[in-house]
């Protein structure tokens, strides 16, 4: 092993976390990816990865032994960071550092971290913003905090994920710049929603909406990157109406613990319980755009 190598156990090796495993191992790092599922695994092997289905024997094996060790991890939310975070608090190394790429409370992070660092490992939070593609071609940002001793020594690592990265703080500011960005995105699609279905009641054809707000000012980056599937009314889901609606609750969590009023997200989760009752949870959180529109199409409701 070179002095540049790392020796680093992958945990969580779903849509996001295998690619992210994978740019690792391609960088020349010692990987062994974790995950339950045999399904996961089997995509693991094919990508060249080592794999376990066992993160406690993962934990123990030679390859973190010494300098350096590294586990990370890509978990669906507080419960599993939790249940890993006590994995790592019982059998991890004293050294290694833990860099935890999920979106989870500040909360949840905060008490992961305390039991991990019980232990003698470093949490570096390190939430990523980017979907299933972005992963896959490295073009994450990383918002990371925490120790900065221990992102100092990883920034390398994170760079494999994508060339947007920067140290926010001690703490859980990651987590909190995480649910922002999250914010941001939901209430795009959700004003999205309300503006479509304004300007086709209105009499617009559905490509001119398209054109029209493709060149405003308000054409951010997330409005250019869905629309050429907004436009085709395709909702394959990069990120499932299910996932947001988790995230949209840890943002309204996060806000009413330091007092922050959310009336965007507060319209965006009505919008996607809807969706989700209506058998939508699995479709892109988008699909609210498609709900409003369908509702935009009635005639109007007569007035007195």
């Amino acid at each position: 092993m070179t002095p540049a190598q790392r020796c680093i156990v992958f945990a969580g090796i779903g849509k996001m976390g295998l690619p992210m495993a994978a740019h690792l191992a391609a960088a020349g790092h010692r990987v062994l990816a974790v995950d339950p599922s045999p399904a996961r695994r089997a995509l693991a092997r094919e990508r060249g990865l080592a794999v376990s289905d066992d993160l406690a024997r993962a934990l123990h094996d030679d390859l973190l032994d010494g300098p350096g060790a590294v586990i990370a991890t890509s978990l669906p939310d507080d419960a599993a960071v939790l249940a890993v975070g006590a994995v790592i608090a019982a059998a991890a190394p004293p050294g290694a550092t833990w860099i935890d790429t999920s979106t989870v409370s500040p909360a949840a992070s905060a008490q992961a971290a305390a039991r991990a660092e019980a232990r003698g490992v470093a949490l570096l939070r390190a939430p990523v913003s980017g979907n299933a593609s972005m992963a896959e071609r490295a073009q994450l940002s990383v918002y990371a905090s925490g120790d900065r001793g221990a992102y100092d020594a990883c920034v390398g690592l994170l760079a494999c994920w994508g060339p947007q990265r920067a140290w926010l703080g001690p703490g859980e500011e990651s987590r909190i710049a995480k649910l922002v960005v999250n914010l941001l995105i939901v209430g795009t699609s959700t004003m999205l929603a309300e503006a479509l279905a304004l300007g086709e009641r209105g009499g617009l054809e559905w490509s001119q909406l398209w054109q029209v707000i493709e060149a405003s000012a308000a054409a951010s980056p997330i409005v250019r990157a869905k629309a050429p599937a907004l436009r085709a009314h395709d909702y394959t889901p990069t990120f499932t109406v299910e996932q947001m609606r988790k995230d949209v609750a840890l943002i309204r969590e996060a806000a009413a613990q330091v007092g922050v009023a959310t009336p965007v997200a507060d319209v965006a989760a009505r919008a996607l319980d809807l969706a989700a009752r209506s058998g939508e949870g699995g479709d892109d959180y988008a699909v609210v755009i498609r709900d409003a529109r369908a509702a935009s199409i009635l005639p109007p409701t007569p007035t007195s």
